[in-house]
């Protein structure tokens, strides 16, 4: 790869304002011109592939964390709230009826 240092600057650079297809366009020209092997591409492409997954599990988390301490702070019921209430009056309805 020719001058690493400048490619690094110019691939973050462009990537952090591109979505995935334009990145893919962007390896391409690399590789056309000689800057990047395919090899190389393929391997940048799969590391922003998996960095950006591993973001999005981190940011996925960090949202319901965030929305389940907003509904407990707001003391609203959850599904298993709910799914345990209908539970319980499930067995006390049965409970009544055996005692008629």
């Amino acid at each position: 790869m020719k001058n690493p240092i400048k490619q690094g600057m110019m691939l973050g650079l462009g990537l952090a304002a591109a979505g995935k297809d334009r990145a893919q366009e962007m390896m391409d020209e690399l590789v056309k011109r000689g800057e990047l092997t395919k090899q190389e591409a393929k391997d940048f492409m799969q590391e922003v592939r998996t960095k950006g997954q591993e973001k999005q599990t981190q940011i996925d988390d960090k949202a319901h964390q965030r929305m389940t301490s907003l509904l407990h702070d707001l003391n609203i019921a959850t599904t298993d709230d709910v799914l345990r209430l209908e539970e319980r009056i499930l067995a006390l309805e049965a409970k009544h009826r055996e005692e008629d």
